[in-house]
């Protein structure tokens, strides 16, 4: 098998496994027990928290856990909603964010919010000037995403939240498809909310975080007893937190030398499928992209069709984002690019991990090229 769907979930590392066993069969106590065998779990959460604030430069007791991005995502821009709506409600984020962000702004319109979409340019990179023209003093909020799950842009933050900090607005960021894979500097780029999830650097699913500045007014998203200092209530997944905090000393240990080896598979994927494969299309940031991602549209290429028959070889990828899948529409990210409808259900994800080699990029743009011939032959019979 070649495994090339890292942006949806990827592989638990043995050294995460291994960290989480004892919490569930010797350090299993409740973190709230006052009792020694609860007080090693409540050590280990706040020693997990150490270890997430020491990557981002802030404080722990400005860490939260949660059961992943999504919720994450959720807390940060309701509760936001619900803190500042006497000052306004105004919303401002991109059209090309994550559908947890995206879908809780519609949710956010129905309850009385007033959401500016902003626009991207052709690569996928926000629009800035367009974002601070759209800020008026009702506006409470700007979400916009580190780095897009689909094609990989990453966003100029440290310039978005340098206007959100000129104008005194709580800045939120989306940084599932960047924490763990490069560095961060939330205090630099004037961050006051931040998500992220362990499953996307070999942690274990269903645990994530929340980075909620001191500076920033955040109300308890789940009601009920007084973990998470009362501000998200539910017996902690200690033995998820522990196998997150382990895939983040992973991550940040082997960060470099990880980035610059995907960096040059990606390339080298890239190049080979554009110079080898007629009618193909980068989708996405040629340089300003996450190290591992490959997104390309294929000319009369229906993208379903592509990943059966991939899948047929053994090879895993995606047509976009994990949350779509089965979604008969084209990508909302790539249509935001401007793409045309057909070029954007030809579009293929293909993204990386330390574990891919450079024969397996040649098996996939060999088993690639005879996919693409054999669908469009068909499309012409």
């Amino acid at each position: 098998m070649i495994y090339l769907d890292n942006a949806a979930t990827t592989k638990t590392a043995p050294e995460v496994v291994e960290a989480m066993l004892p919490y569930f069969t010797e350090y299993y106590g409740n973190a709230g027990g006052i009792y020694k065998l609860g007080n090693e779990s409540k050590k280990a959460i706040v020693r997990a928290k150490e270890t997430i604030a020491e990557t981002l430069g802030v404080e722990p007791n400005e860490i939260f856990f949660t059961a992943g991005g999504t919720e994450s995502d959720n807390w940060a821009l309701k509760a936001a909603y619900e803190a500042y709506k006497e000052k306004g409600n105004h919303i401002i984020t991109s059209k090309i964010e994550h559908h947890a962000v995206l879908r809780t702004c519609e949710y956010l319109e129905k309850q009385g919010a007033r959401v500016t979409y902003l626009d991207v340019d052709k690569d996928g990179i926000v629009d800035v000037e367009q974002l601070e023209k759209a800020i008026g003093p009702d506006t409470i909020l700007i979400s916009v995403m580190y780095a897009n799950n689909e094609i990989g842009t990453i966003q100029p933050i440290q310039e978005i939240g340098g206007i959100a900090d000129r104008h005194g607005i709580p800045f939120h960021t989306d940084a599932v498809q960047m924490y763990g894979q490069m560095p961060i500097d939330v205090p630099g780029c004037h961050i006051g909310l931040l998500s992220a999830s362990g499953h996307k650097f070999n942690g274990p699913k269903g645990v994530g975080f929340l980075y909620i500045s001191r500076n920033t007014r955040l109300r308890s998203f789940i009601h009920g007893g007084q973990q998470e200092r009362g501000r998200r209530a539910g017996t902690e997944n200690v033995a998820g937190i522990v196998g997150m905090e382990a895939a983040v000393k992973r991550a940040y240990r082997i960060m470099d030398q990880k980035n610059a080896r995907e960096t040059q598979l990606r390339d080298y994927l890239i190049d080979r499928i554009l110079s080898g494969i007629p009618g193909a299309k980068l989708n996405g940031h040629p340089v300003k992209r996450l190290p591992g991602n490959v997104n390309v549209s294929f000319e009369s290429v229906e993208s379903e069709s592509a990943l059966i028959m991939l899948d047929m070889k053994g090879i895993c990828a995606s047509g976009g984002s994990a949350c779509t899948t089965g979604a008969l529409d084209p990508s909302h990210v790539l249509l935001a690019l401007g793409l045309p409808p057909e070029w954007a259900r030809g579009a293929l994800r293909m993204t990386l991990s330390e574990d891919n080699t450079k024969s397996e990029m040649d098996t996939v743009v060999c088993e690639l090229k005879r996919i693409v011939e054999n669908i469009r032959q068909m499309r012409t019979v």
